[in-house]
């Protein structure tokens, strides 16, 4: 698989040669990745394959990663889970500017940029999940983040409001131009939200596509169909 080209001046994460492996098991396996700034890299592969291992060590929360090259990643990066991880017993607001001083009117801008106005005292308990999820991604955002590391954050959303926060994330990214590598297991996530599409597999890349598809990007579109039965195809699932 050929390398991805990004200008240097460009990156925001490079690893070279990236290696971890779990009780003699090998997990990742000479991981190279470059991805730029402002760019959407989507993250597939099955069970196992080692995506959130991944992403934990490009958020450095694995110090057993190990390599002949290196990890380049900024020290200004926000992680957001499937779980929203919401403090119970703070509101909204106080969550969104967690560990930040003097934030308060960051937090409200960012809390109007998600749709949430008005909700700034309310308790986590009273918001549906995907408001919760909502406020997971302003406490992300806030700080402007070079890198916006986002391991499945939809994933216990129903159909519709997963399309929602589709729309609304690639809204904030293309906003904020953060650096994002969202790890799925639905291809037609990475498809619609994704500049490339990276398969992991046994450790190592087997794919990284370079999504040329228009917005909006609507599954019924031949090419989008095309680009799904590829990936499909990378993942091991039989497609006819």
């Amino acid at each position: 698989m050929a390398p991805h080209t990004v200008a240097i001046d460009d990156l925001v994460v490079q690893t070279q040669n990236l290696h971890r492996s779990f009780d003699g098991r090998t997990i990742l396996d000479g991981l190279n990745l470059r991805i730029a700034r402002g760019e959407f890299v989507a993250l597939l592969g099955r069970s196992g394959s080692g995506k959130s291992t991944f992403l934990k060590a490009l958020a450095e929360l694995d110090h057993e990663v190990t390599g002949s090259g290196h990890l380049d990643v900024p020290e200004n990066r926000s992680v957001v889970f499937q779980d929203a991880r919401l403090l119970p017993w703070l509101r909204v607001l106080e969550n969104v500017t967690l560990g930040l001083t003097g934030a308060d009117d960051a937090g409200r801008r960012m809390l109007r940029e998600v749709g949430l106005t008005g909700r700034e005292r309310s308790w986590p308990v009273e918001l549906s999940g995907g408001e919760q999820q909502r406020v997971a991604l302003a406490r992300s955002l806030v700080r402007e983040p070079e890198l916006l590391l986002a391991d499945e954050p939809f994933g216990a959303l129903d159909a519709l409001t997963r399309i929602r926060m589709h729309a609304l994330l690639k809204e904030l990214c293309a906003r904020h131009r953060p650096a994002v590598l969202l790890v799925t297991h639905d291809v037609d996530e990475a498809i619609s939200l994704a500049d490339r599409v990276l398969v992991l597999e046994q450790g190592t890349f087997v794919e990284d596509l370079s999504i040329d598809l228009a917005a909006p990007r609507q599954p019924d579109n031949p090419r989008f169909g095309q680009l799904r039965r590829h990936l499909l195809t990378k993942l091991g699932v039989a497609t006819h």
